[in-house]
């Protein structure tokens, strides 16, 4: 029997995080795996007068790309690819994957050389979506391998990815609206502040987010969604972090980084497993090793990691930080073919701005 909630996932996406109207294009990435949901967004896409790119993966071809192409062509950038950052309306990534582990056996160098390639392409979509001329949004579709990440079975998982969403709620759309509301007061307090001071356990770190715009998450980029997020002032982050969930790039998992900073760059970064991928990709080009992003989750609904960032960056008491291209619209600055999240541990920590307590022990102190 079809399951509901992947319907219900498809208007929400075609109507509400992506808005699609007639005449318009959209990018849809995706995978054979997928393939209940992809009928499903496509009939509603087209049904709203947009058309639809379909850009199905082959199971291990992107495996294949890395391990085989010549150098020429890691640093190939296809005209396609660059025709759509540069003219369509929307974009969708359907996260299902197959093997979540289809690229540990391929040299990090390889990958850090092709992200670096396409980080023109990266940009002028990111600028693009900052103007307002281009709406993206990532989702799931639950696998048997993303379940078996998250420890628990397929049946679970699905309910796990979509209770998350809220879709057994009559009106998930209300849900996420509201929780934007939340999330507006939030960053209305934040507006106009400078100094960031983050500090227990897990961190101790100064950043600034002078003349910073900070972002609300009510699912219209990801979906789930459920964070405020900002890009810190390039050259300001100080001190250090350890990220006490594994950070993973492509399906490879690097345990137990700790990067420390200083005037805003990476000066060390040292990992217990993988330290040759974090080196490599912090060395993709001259803007990884600077911080990108700040967020803190705020969906306290999503409980336990899971080995998939679209969740694990939403969890109530974490904050998560990205090195390499930062937000435009936030105001960054910052320019790289990486971005790339790691999470942080906020139990028995706060974070104060501007002298003031924002945050204690995973919990926002604001009343």
């Amino acid at each position: 029997m079809a399951d509901p909630r992947v319907v219900k996932l498809a208007e929400i996406m075609v109507d509400y995080s992506l808005a699609l109207k007639p005449g318009q294009q959209v990018w849809l990435r995706t995978s054979p795996v997928a393939q209940e949901f992809n009928l499903a967004f496509y009939e509603l896409a087209v049904r709203a007068g947009a058309y639809v790119l379909v850009d199905q993966s082959i199971p291990g071809a992107e495996e294949a790309f890395y391990k085989h192409a010549p150098d020429a062509l890691l640093e190939f950038v296809p005209p396609q690819r660059k025709l759509v950052a540069e003219t369509f309306d929307a974009s969708l990534r359907v996260w299902a994957d197959e093997n979540t582990r289809s690229l540990a056996g391929v040299d990090p160098m390889r990958i850090a050389r092709s992200r670096k390639a396409g980080a023109e392409i990266f940009k002028t979509m990111m600028q693009r979506s900052a103007e307002g001329a281009y709406r993206w949004c990532v989702t799931v579709h639950p696998t048997a391998a993303m379940a078996q990440d998250a420890n628990m079975s397929l049946a679970d998982y699905s309910d796990f990815v979509y209770e998350a969403g809220m879709l057994s709620a009559v009106d998930p759309v209300a849900f996420w609206r509201a929780e934007g509301k939340k999330q507006e007061e939030l960053v209305g307090w934040l507006k106009g502040r400078k100094k960031v001071a983050l500090k227990g356990a897990n961190i101790d770190l100064k950043l600034s987010i002078d003349g910073r715009t900070f972002e609300k998450s009510d699912g219209q980029f990801n979906f789930p969604d459920g964070e405020i997020f900002t890009s810190p002032v390039e050259d300001s982050a100080q001190g250090w972090v350890r990220f006490k969930y594994p950070a993973i790039y492509d399906g490879q998992e690097v345990e137990d980084i700790e990067l420390r900073f200083e005037s805003g760059t990476v000066v060390k970064e040292k990992a217990s497993r993988n330290q040759e991928l974090l080196s490599s990709l912090l060395n993709t080009d001259a803007g990884a090793r600077s911080l990108g992003e700040w967020g803190v989750g705020t969906n306290y609904g999503i409980a336990r990691f899971s080995r998939n960032m679209l969740f694990d960056e939403k969890m109530g008491g974490t904050v998560h930080f990205a090195v390499g291209q930062s937000f435009p619209e936030c105001g960054g600055k910052n320019e790289s073919g990486l971005h790339w999240d790691m999470l942080c541990d906020m139990a028995d920590s706060e974070i104060k701005v501007d002298g003031e307590l924002f945050y204690r022990n995973g919990k926002f102190a604001l009343t």
